[in-house]
This record gives C-alpha cells, structure tokens and sequence, in this order.
C-alpha cells in the first residue's frame, strides 16, 4: 500500500501538537471566509457602485462553479496527500511548475498590498492616525506571528472577526432596497458589453475564483493528514472510509463557497442600493465603509470598517501561505505552518518576502482602487492556466488513481475554467 514516511515532505508531519486549527474547523469554510478579504469587499463594493444591480448574476453563477473548482483542489489534496505543486511537478515539466507558482507569488504580492492598504484605510477611518504606519505594523504583525507561533495559537481568535461578515447581510435590510428590480437583473442585467463592464466581470470573478484558494485548500487536506496519527491519503483507504472523507469535502466547501458568495452579494447589493442611486463613486474598502454612514447610520459604517480589518488579518495568512506551499511543492521543501521556523526556513522565507513585498508596494503611492481592482484582475487572468493543469491532473489516474473526477463535478470544473477563459479573453479583446 505504500509507507507514510514517504510522503512529500509537506505531508509528513505527524505530530498531534502541529494540527492546524483550519483542518478541525474546515478547510473549505474557512477558505470561503478568506475569499472574502479587502480586496474582495473593495472589489465587490465598486461593481456595486459603479454598475448598480447588473453585475449581481456574477454571484450565483460562480456559487457552483467555485464549489467544483474548490472541490477538485480539494480531493487532489486528499487523495495524492500532496498539495497542487508537488502533484504538479510530478505530473508535467518542472518550467510548467515554476511558470504556475511565479503567477501565483505576483498575484498573491499583489493581493497582500492591496488588502494591507485597505486595511490601513479602515483602521484610519476608526481611529485616525497615518494609515502607512498601521500597513507597516499589520504587515510586520501578521509576517511575526505567522513566523514565530504555531497557526492554531492566534487563528482560533482571529476566526471569530469573520462574524462581522454578517454585518453586510444585516445593512442591506435596513436600506431601501428595490427588490423587484434585483430580481429582473438576476435573470437580464441589461448592462452594456463595455470594456469597462467586462474588466468589472474579470474582477469579481478574478475575486472569486482565485488561484491562492485552490492551493490553500489542497494544502490545508494535506494537514488534515499530518493532524491524525495514522491517516492515510484516500488512494490508499478502503472505498468506505474514502468517500466519507470526499462526503465531507463536499458538504465542507459547498457550506464554505456559500459563505463566500452569499457574502459577496450583500456587499454588492448595499453598495448598488445606497451608493450607485447616489452616484457616490468610492476609491477604497474603507471609503464604500464611510459612505454607508449617511445612509445607513455611523454603526454600520464602522462594523463595515472593522470586518475589512478583521478579514485581512484572516485572509494574509491564506495569501502569503499558499505562495509559500506553492513554492515548497515546486521545490521540494518542508511545509507547514505548525512546523517550527528551524524546520522550514526556506518555506517561512517566502512568507516573510510575500508580505514585505506586499509592504513595499504600499509605498509606491499606488491608487488604493486600483490596487483593489487590479489585484483581483490579475487573480482572474492568472487563474485560467492553474485551473486548466488542475483540471488536468483531476482527471488522471496517475494523480488520482480510482478517485480522478467524473460526471457533474468534471463538468463543472471545466465550466469554471471556460468562464474564466472568455472573460479574460473579451476583456482584452474589448481592450
């Protein structure tokens, strides 16, 4: 059947104390909670403020879509017991891995920026003070404890700040809301096929679907592994106990996803409701945060304020993580965000970059809404080549064994893929 001690290095911790707190809470919830970052809610906030009600179909649609793309990641991670990277390397041209993972690393920098900006503006907008200094201390809070404490020590508090997500779904029922009119445009946005519309659609989906979930979830049903003395990876479990563990990734990230996206919606129902029928434009998170106030009250302005920070802390971890698993599994690396820094320096290496780079971007004087924006571009452009080697290895049987995908969820995955594919292709065409 095969010996444990010759996992990948990534999967061969056994040791109980280094069980992360993500494998015991989920990893599919908790990845559909870190999709929702700043750069999310910034992302989402803008659709709805400069297009109104006709990008809300985005959501729906991508609900499924993400499911079985985020499903998939999973189940590789589960059955091979290695994540994306090391079962990528195994399965095509070591360029073809490290070409996937650079994508990977720039889009997540750039992600890490975007959020630590938005973040720094929320913060401004509840206390005040120079938003530079509070990027520099979140970056360097965030790069420390990752670094120094085991990942269960501070994430089991951190979780609870993604509860302020359910402020947004609260602020849509006390603005006036045209319900008929939200629902025509679920079914016929009307909206005109311009660059600029189509560019939003990339960034909602490039929000969405993004290329650091896939490799956070895979890893994270890696870490399931090590967290349970004796567990095996699925190719090598009896058919019952197997498909238990794929009855539970499946139920896990369809309840994660809907977080995600039902979240997502709100976001961008509340600022279509209360910000687009004033023609308030925003620049940041924080500012759709500071317009609510007029509207809905300074208590939802501020909760609205308080889940980006709370969010961010969530969601940098995933970040600077999946890059740092994505290189690891490109290189042959130890991994694990329970493993001590003598253990894994050169996967604790690309964390500390990931974040300081983010950092030193913030000081470049980018416009914060672009940032935002063009984060989530890149996340969608960069997705379309990761989904389709995903893809690809999920239906192998030299990945996959008995388990590679099949029916609905083969059919789904490659649906998310073409989505990605021609909205990334009309925004370019359209120019």
């Amino acid at each position: 059947m095969g010996d444990p001690e010759r996992l990948e290095p990534e999967a061969a911790v056994t040791d109980e104390t280094e069980r992360s707190w993500l494998s015991r809470l989920g990893p599919g919830l908790v990845t559909g909670a870190a999709d929702d970052d700043p750069s999310g809610i910034g992302t989402y906030s803008q659709a709805g403020a400069q297009f109104g009600y006709t990008l809300l179909w985005t959501l729906p649609l991508t609900w499924p879509l993400m499911a079985a793309i985020q499903m998939i990641s999973a189940r590789i991670g589960r059955v091979s017991g290695k994540g994306l990277a090391s079962n990528m390397r195994a399965f095509g041209p070591r360029w073809v891995v490290i070409v996937l993972v650079l994508l990977l690393a720039v889009a997540n920098t750039i992600n890490i920026a975007a959020d630590l900006a938005a973040m720094g503006a929320a913060i401004h907008l509840l206390v005040r003070g120079p938003e530079q200094l509070y990027v520099v201390i979140l970056g360097t809070f965030s790069a420390v404890v990752q670094i120094c404490l085991p990942y269960e020590s501070y994430a089991r508090y951190l979780k609870w700040l993604t509860l302020v997500l359910l402020a947004y779904v609260a602020v849509v029922f006390i603005v006036p809301v045209q319900w008929s009119t939200v629902a025509i445009s679920l079914v016929r946005p009307g909206a005109h096929l311009s660059g600029d519309y189509l560019t939003t659609v990339v960034a909602v989906l490039g929000t969405t679907i993004s290329p650091y979930l896939f490799f956070w979830q895979a890893s994270q049903e890696v870490e399931e592994l090590r967290a349970k003395p004796g567990e095996r990876p699925l190719r090598w479990l009896s058919s019952f106990r197997a498909y238990r563990q794929i009855d539970r990734i499946t139920a896990d990230t369809w309840i994660g996803m809907a977080v995600s996206n039902g979240v997502g919606f709100f976001i961008m129902l509340t600022a279509a409701a209360t910000l687009n029928v004033r023609h308030i434009a925003i620049h940041t998170s924080a500012d759709a945060a500071q317009a609510l106030a007029p509207v809905a009250g300074r208590f939802a302005s501020l909760i609205f304020a308080a889940g980006i920070v709370g969010t961010g802390l969530l969601a940098l971890p995933v970040l600077a993580g999946s890059a740092a698993y994505g290189a690891a599994g490109a290189l042959r690396w130890r991994s694990s965000l329970s493993l001590h820094l003598s253990l894994a320096r050169e996967f604790y290496s690309v964390i500390a970059v990931a974040i300081a780079g983010g950092v030193a971007i913030t000081f470049m004087h980018l416009d914060p809404v672009k940032a935002l924006y063009w984060s989530a571009v890149i996340n969608g452009v960069a997705a379309v080549p990761v989904m389709f080697v995903v893809m690809l290895m999920a239906s192998s049987d030299k990945i996959m064994g008995r388990f590679a995908i099949s029916g609905l969820l083969k059919v789904g995955g490659w649906l998310a893929t073409a989505l990605m594919a021609v909205a990334a292709c009309a925004m370019f065409v359209s120019g």
